[in-house]
């Protein structure tokens, strides 16, 4: 005690104020990390494709800002995508650590070659912001990419950087959560991709063709999809868009379970024709093997898988509803779109080709990217026009679109029913996420502002 008192007076400190300040420098957040423990593997499986598209997209989103086309609408974007853990499951979060490095903090988890920001850079501050709430902090980031000028973001590690927002075509490209990877959604604002399409390992032609198809879609449908449902909710809500990777995971699951609903029958009745289609294939192919061999019926094989793809992807986009059903009625014109954009910013205009075929052959039909027989004809007389048959005609395996037709022929159509309605009271599904998750999102804000009404 004689020592402590040879200390200056501002220097003594009571014993209980010592402890008290040791214990607050030692209660400073904690971040979850990988202690290895077991977690859902599919779940795992998903957060990874997730930061393999992003990190495919991302660049192809900086890539399509070149364009500067004066007949789209515009909207701000980022050079860099982020994703946060907040809000998961214990488990769920470890998950997010091992598949891309993402904690509760704003992880990067994409960026383009230009960006300030580096893959797994933790912003800790947007601004002058900074919380622990990570809603809040999307919710700034937003507000600056919409306001259009250059912004300070400080990372964890101290690091400061300035982000320049920068103009693209309106219709921004986002995958679906990880935790609902097979929800789809097309909207005039954006298109929520399922996670199928990141297992076509995009190269970045592909990339750009997805890009510029979702832009395309918004300025081809745009004004089709308003007159549908427009409101003028959108302005402050826009935070919601920033990542729909992470913090909406229940209201992701909400709507995938309401959709699985509604769409059920829908589903059957195109599984039954498609099983249909299928049944009367296999005897045709049986015949055939024994007429004129095993070569060529294996080709017939090819052509089989092919047109049974093609039914697939109808039925796919005959069972979309809500705004999307709408949307539905221009996927070839946002087709043509991507085709006659992607050559102008130097890509490959036959990446829509090439990115079907890949899909085709795994399999990926539930999707807006793959065409069915409509389509696909539809863009292969835009080729034609630009003498590109012959390259289209090699990325299909020596298959012509119109032979293609003419194989599905009067085969009914694998989609869903006329009578199919999401608006029906007496449909299943239908009610908040009835027009799609996208738009039910746009009105959340707006509700909670509601309750708050006195």
């Amino acid at each position: 005690m004689q020592e402590t008192s040879r200390l200056p007076r501002r220097w003594r400190l009571p014993a209980s104020a010592l402890i008290l300040a040791l214990l607050s420098a030692c209660a400073g957040p904690k971040y979850t990390t990988d202690d290895g423990r077991k977690v859902d593997e599919v779940l795992l499986g998903s957060i990874r494709a997730y930061g393999a598209g992003e990190r495919a997209l991302r660049p192809a989103i900086v890539r399509s800002a070149a364009l500067k086309d004066p007949d789209c609408d515009t909207q701000w974007e980022l050079p860099f995508a982020v994703a946060t853990s907040q809000g998961w499951a214990e488990n769920d979060r470890v998950a997010w650590v091992r598949g891309l490095g993402v904690d509760e903090r704003l992880t990067v988890v994409a960026a383009s070659a230009d960006a300030p920001l580096r893959n797994g850079d933790k912003i800790a501050k947007v601004g002058g912001t900074q919380s622990e709430d990570s809603q809040t902090m999307l919710e700034r980031l937003a507000e600056y990419r919409d306001d259009g000028r250059p912004f300070g973001v400080q990372l964890s590690s101290g690091k400061t950087a300035t982000v320049t927002p920068f103009k693209v075509c309106r219709g921004y490209t986002r995958l679906a959560p990880p935790n609902t990877p097979k929800l789809q959604d097309y909207h005039w604002l954006l298109s929520l991709h399922p996670l199928e399409i990141t297992r076509a390992d995009l190269n970045e032609d592909e990339a750009l063709w997805t890009v510029l198809w979702t832009q395309g879609l918004s300025e081809e449908g745009g004004v089709r999809m308003k007159t549908y449902h427009y409101g003028s909710k959108i302005a402050g809500t826009l935070f919601n868009l920033v990542t729909l990777a992470s913090g909406l995971q229940s209201a992701a699951l909400a709507a995938n379970a309401a959709v699985n609903a509604a769409k059920s029958a829908a589903a059957s009745v195109a599984t039954e024709v498609i099983k249909q289609q299928l049944i009367e294939q296999g005897k045709a192919l049986a015949m055939q093997k024994i007429r004129e061999g095993l070569a060529d019926a294996a080709q017939q094989l090819t052509k089989a898988q092919v047109v049974d793809a093609l039914q697939q992807a109808a039925a796919n986009r005959g069972s979309l509803s809500g705004v999307a059903r709408i949307g539905a009625t221009v996927f070839d014109e946002a087709d043509k779109w991507a085709f006659d954009r992607a050559a102008k910013l130097g890509g490959n205009p036959l990446a829509g080709f090439t990115l079907h075929q890949k899909m085709v052959e795994r399999g990926l039909t539930g999707n807006a990217l793959i065409f069915d027989a409509e389509r696909l004809s539809a863009l292969n007389k835009v080729a034609q026009a630009k003498g590109l048959d012959g390259e289209v005609l090699a990325i299909l395996r020596g298959l012509k679109p119109e032979d293609l037709a003419f194989e599905i022929g009067a085969m009914p159509l694998a989609s869903a029913p006329d009578t199919f309605s999401f608006e029906n009271p007496n449909d299943p599904g239908a009610g908040r996420f009835a027009r799609g998750l996208i738009d039910a999102m746009l009105d959340i804000p707006a509700e909670s502002a509601e309750r708050k009404k006195p």
